[in-house]
């Protein structure tokens, strides 16, 4: 296998195992039990979010040993390191959610310092719950090194009465537990049944989506994402992952090579036809941010608006990825993209081949059952929309997968809440009116601080039978999991003044998903006697620490909420020191 030939003159680990002045650096090495012509290969980051904090990471540190065998394959000396994950379906609906958001940055700046600091040559990074995905990316794209991206896994579905069932349905059955539809002890047996195996959540919630996306983009190895978590198929997928890495070290193939304006509008449009969550809205203008690209939030919704949604997955949707991955998976989903033009075909892949070269070798076709062929789609537009206006004049954002049109128009009178503790509890309570607006607000990326999820308060509505009967609207984020008329990303958020902050009981609020529209019904002067009367941000608890930190540096919401100046500032890049 090892076919590549590897100047290390040219790669950043020479700083570390070359010369007589690196004989301590040297010592170390072999202190681990290397070899003279171990230390004289390749070193590569072999980085994994495996914890014991849930399912979708608990597989990482069986898949990262086969990584590393395929490392050996090539001719390269894998150096395994880990680092944390927050793992949202347990942090949410308390305070530890706030975590969650602030946790991508800290993935992505701590897989940068272990790579600067041990000088490696190469990544590949295995990650499973929601925000390691564009971590973990965002920290390759940071470094412009070659990598490569593997997906631990989807969670397997439970089953109960004869239905698959997934946590969705638990955090929606505690909501018909509060109304009495439910008892403690059919709630107990759900939540026994309801996550078989290891991997993360099955529907097409955040992990799942942007696994999705790193195919796409191109920094994944085609069908990797599909394989559920328990699958031993996995590890054959991260050998190959670790065989690929070194192919890209030989060809000096790097992150920014793949991710390119026109490779992220490719991942977008999977986003789309899948009907993916929002946070992908917010995780991919931030992934552009790392290579140097403007790709903000508005860019996203465009190509939400003009693509089909044809793959039916969970929330929306019926299935889950285990039967994605059976249908084809990704592959099939990009070559119906194709019939219709809306793939970028040119874009390079952790292959060494172009996506459009990968689509040419896809012999299956789209099932009809979960992917529909993109003639005959499941709506016309993307599952997920934009929306602009007086009340979001830098962005909105709303998951309309599986509503009908009627179901995306909405106007209410406001009932405001000024955090998401105070809504659920109105929830829980009934403390709310049919064709009402709910407006979570002060649960911004710099107001909350970190940006929660607001999962527990909708799937509680959900499973009252309320989703469809009231809306409601955050400057906070929505779970991938998230349905119902739920409106997240609203910018400015109401720690930095915008209009969000000014609202009122009974204001009326109209939501238009089909137009892209948000609005409330006052004027301008209206809203300028607000703002002068506005006492600014909400005090909140987290005045130093990790949190408060965030709050300082985080960036809008439409930006992507990121925390550093990106690759338009920096003055060198990580490969050529």
């Amino acid at each position: 296998m090892k076919n590549n030939q590897f100047d290390k003159s040219r790669l950043p680990s020479r700083h570390v195992t070359e010369g007589p002045a690196r004989a301590p650096h040297r010592s170390y090495y072999y202190a681990m039990g290397l070899t003279e012509e171990e230390i004289a290969q390749p070193f590569v980051g072999v980085a994994t979010c495996w914890n014991e904090a849930a399912p979708c990471n608990i597989a990482l540190s069986r898949q990262a040993q086969a990584v590393k065998l395929g490392v050996k394959a090539g001719g390269g000396t894998p150096r395994e390191f880990t680092t944390i994950t927050v793992t949202d379906g347990i942090a949410m609906g308390h305070e530890g959610m706030r975590s969650s958001l602030a946790s991508r940055e800290a993935i992505a700046d701590t897989v940068e310092l272990t790579m600067r600091g041990h000088c490696y040559d190469a990544i590949v990074g295995l990650a499973g719950c929601d925000k390691s995905l564009p971590g973990m990316m965002m920290a390759m794209i940071r470094l412009n090194t070659p990598s490569v991206f593997i997906y631990g896994g989807s969670i397997l579905p439970g089953r109960l009465n004869g239905k698959d069932v997934t946590v969705q349905d638990v955090f929606e059955a505690v909501g018909q537990n509060q109304a009495g539809n439910m008892s403690e002890e059919e709630l107990t047996i759900l939540e026994r049944v309801a996550c078989p195996s290891a991997g993360a959540c099955g529907g097409q919630f955040t992990a799942n989506t942007m696994a999705c996306v790193s195919e796409a983009i191109g920094l994944a190895l085609p069908n990797s994402a599909g394989a559920p978590a328990p699958y031993e198929s996995r590890d054959q997928y991260s050998v190959a992952s670790g065989e690929a890495v070194m192919n890209l070290i030989a060809k000096n193939i790097r992150a920014r090579d793949i991710v390119t304006l026109k490779s992220l509008q490719n991942a977008a449009r999977v986003v789309a036809c899948t009907g993916g969550s929002t946070n992908a809205g917010l995780h991919l203008p931030a992934m552009a941010h790392e290579a140097g690209i403007d790709f903000d939030l508005d860019d996203v919704c465009d190509i939400f608006r003009e693509t089909p949604y044809f793959v039916d997955l969970k929330p929306g949707g019926q299935y889950v990825a285990k039967d994605l991955y059976e249908a084809g998976g990704v592959p099939v989903v990009l070559k119906e993209l194709r019939k219709a033009g809306l793939i970028h075909e040119d874009c390079m892949t952790v292959t060494g081949r172009s996506i459009g070269e990968e689509i040419d070798m896809v012999e299956r076709k789209a099932d009809g059952k979960v992917i529909y062929p993109i003639g005959a789609p499941l709506s016309k537009t993307g599952g997920v929309v934009g929306l602009k206006g007086n009340l979001a004049p830098e962005s909105a954002i709303v998951k309309v997968a599986g509503m009908s049109e009627k179901e995306q128009v909405f106007s209410g009178p406001a009932r405001v809440f000024e955090c998401e503790e105070d809504a659920f509890a109105a929830v829980k309570a009934r403390g709310y009116k049919e064709g009402e607006v709910l407006v979570i607000r002060n649960e911004g990326p710099a107001g909350g601080p970190g940006m929660r999820e607001m999962l527990a308060t909708t799937a509680a509505l959900s499973g009252q039978g309320m989703g469809k009967k009231v809306a409601l609207i955050t400057d906070g984020r929505f779970s991938g999991a998230t349905r119902g008329f739920c409106v997240g990303h609203v910018g400015p958020e109401a720690a930095q003044g915008g209009p969000i902050a000014l609202l009122q009981d009974g204001d009326v609020i109209t939501i238009d998903a089909i137009k892209g529209q948000i609005s409330v019904d006052l004027s301008d002067a209206e809203l300028a006697e607000r703002r002068k009367a506005w006492k600014g941000p909400r005090e909140t608890i987290y005045a130093s620490g990790a949190l408060w930190k965030y709050a300082q540096l985080v960036g809008p919401t439409n930006k992507g909420a990121i925390t550093h100046p990106g690759a338009k500032a920096e003055r060198h890049v990580y490969m050529d020191l």
